[in-house]
């Protein structure tokens, strides 16, 4: 083999692993800050209270309920008031099927799909949690 070729593909070699271990750490180090959890003055500032929602229930009660949303910059708070005719819209299609049972036992269950669907509206930030802080069913 020519000494020449080999040097080359030696060095061609060492560049691409010291990229590769370069990329690999940017990735981890940028992964370890995006992972961080909110303090809770972060949380306060960018979360973001709804108006009361009233509907009903298919077993013919009625629910009042008020959620926080707690987003992760002041950009998808933002983004989250100018949406907050969407969260009302998905809050009435989720309840269509719950019951007032439903209301007292699996709440997580809803705050996490109003989450979920949420979050695949926004185009500035996320939603990081909904907490619900009131409800009324009647």
């Amino acid at each position: 083999m020519n000494p020449k070729l080999f040097k080359m593909m030696i060095v061609s070699l060492i560049v691409i692993t010291i990229a590769g271990v370069g990329a690999i750490a940017y990735i981890v180090v940028n992964s370890n800050e995006s992972s961080e959890e909110l303090s809770i003055e972060k949380m306060v500032e960018y979360s973001h209270t709804t108006e009361e929602m009233n509907t009903d229930l298919k077993d013919g009660s009625f629910v009042q309920i008020q959620f926080q949303l707690i987003t992760d910059s002041k950009k998808a708070k933002e983004e989250v008031i100018n949406r907050q005719f969407q969260l009302k819209n998905i809050f009435i299609k989720e309840s269509v099927d719950l019951t007032e049972k439903d209301f007292q036992e699996g709440l997580s269950a809803l705050e996490t799909k109003l989450k979920d669907q949420m979050n695949e509206l926004m185009d500035d930030g996320q939603i990081i949690d909904v907490y619900i802080i009131s409800k009324i069913i009647q």
